[in-house]
């Protein structure tokens, strides 16, 4: 077999479970790629990631070519190597950073100038350089550098964009050397149908091995970011892998994988654990609240995790108010198994032709009667409302 081969095992309405083939193993999708920005999951173990059911995870090119370098990464064995993590890694080309380190970069035709946030130095990345790093941290699945552009943009930014991101994503395909990755190239385009359309027809040309949604879940209306993942999934082809970057919160999976999407990112869920909330069906739970010190149940009725397993919501409200690190790491554990169990139940729901009652259950529990329209009208493009 190849190195890299995606399969469509089953489908119900659009949404679809699939295997993605990779050198270090095989992932079924859709699926959440847990966040290790630095080469590490805050505060969890791989041990950990493995037993929660964690499959694929994210490394940040432009933080790790900071710190502590991609050559120091490649003697040490790679990212499988160096942080302990054999199965799949993906990592991002730096280009969120051209929009989230907007105040200390500038951006041009070869590519950016970053004043680095650690010392004030200057560090160039372009396509190539990002390719260069992305090698020798040694992940399977490498994006192509880009420009994210921030919301709102007008329309003539959004398109100069575009358009730069289509010669860079060509330059990081020259510059690519190595068979055992996987380039994946990511379209633009904002939340301007005509933009996105244009972007996502221009990258198919180059007929990559995998696709991402970029430049979404940057601050835009929820009705805006998913008319745009309906389109774009509509035009991603069937037999390639899609990812929705950036994208964590549990309703927008439930809609994006009910749109086609098989991958998503974001650092929603050890983020919020690590400020003292736990996710659970019915929403978010602060735990910093006093009213969870009296409580003797676990954070979710029925969750396989550690924490639920084994301590109460008060003892966890406990550590988090008195700013113990076990509370955030009990909290990131519990919120990456929670998201994990959502995909989980999906790709069983999907197998079993049911995603839409999934789905309304799903939104039951977690909006009640006040279903947002958004969520209904991702689903019903789907075919599951």
């Amino acid at each position: 077999m190849k190195p890299f081969a995606f399969s469509v095992e089953a489908q119900s309405g659009r949404a679809r479970v699939a295997c993605l083939f990779t050198p270090h193993g095989v992932v079924e999708t859709p699926l959440f790629m847990p966040v290790g920005t630095q080469g590490s999951v805050k505060g969890l173990l791989p041990k950990d990631l493995k037993e929660i059911g964690s499959q694929i995870l994210l490394a940040n090119t432009y933080h790790l070519l900071l710190r502590p370098g991609p050559e120091r990464v490649r003697a040490l064995g790679g990212l499988h190597g160096f942080a302990g993590w054999r199965g799949p890694w993906l990592t991002d080309s730096g280009g969120f950073q051209v929009m989230s380190l907007g105040h200390l970069r500038r951006i041009d035709e070869e590519g950016v100038v970053f004043q680095n946030h650690l010392d004030g130095s200057l560090i160039r990345l372009t396509p190539e350089r990002s390719l260069a790093v992305q090698e020798a941290l040694g992940a399977d699945i490498v994006m192509a550098f880009d420009e994210c552009p921030p919301y709102p943009a007008s329309r003539d930014y959004l398109k100069a964009s575009l358009e730069r991101t289509l010669r860079w994503l060509e330059r990081s395909l020259k510059a690519k050397t190595r068979e055992d990755q996987a380039l994946f190239g990511i379209t633009q385009g904002g939340t301007d149908p005509e933009l996105r359309r244009l972007s996502t027809e221009e990258t198919l040309r180059f007929d990559l091995p995998g696709y991402a949604i970029g430049g979404l879940a940057v601050g835009e209306p929820k009705e805006a970011m998913f008319r745009i993942v309906e389109l774009s999934t509509r035009l991603l082809p069937e037999a390639r892998p899609r990812y929705l970057m950036g994208v964590g919160h549990p309703e927008d999976l439930v809609a994006a994988m009910g749109l086609g999407v098989d991958l998503f990112d974001c650092v929603y869920p050890t983020r919020t654990g690590r400020f003292g909330s736990a996710l659970v069906p019915e929403g978010r739970l602060n735990l910093k609240n006093a009213r969870f010190l009296e409580e003797k149940g676990p954070l979710e009725e029925g969750c396989d995790c550690y924490a639920c397993q084994t301590f109460s919501r008060g003892y966890i409200a406990h550590l988090v108010r008195a700013g113990e690190m076990l509370g955030g790491i009990l909290l990131s554990l519990h919120n990456l198994r929670y998201l994990h169990r959502l995909t989980e139940e999906a790709r069983r729901a999907i197998r079993e032709g049911t995603y839409g009652d999934f789905a309304r259950a799903f939104a039951e529990r977690r909006f009640g009667k006040e279903v947002p329209r958004w969520f209904r009208e991702a689903l019903a493009a789907g075919g599951h409302w």
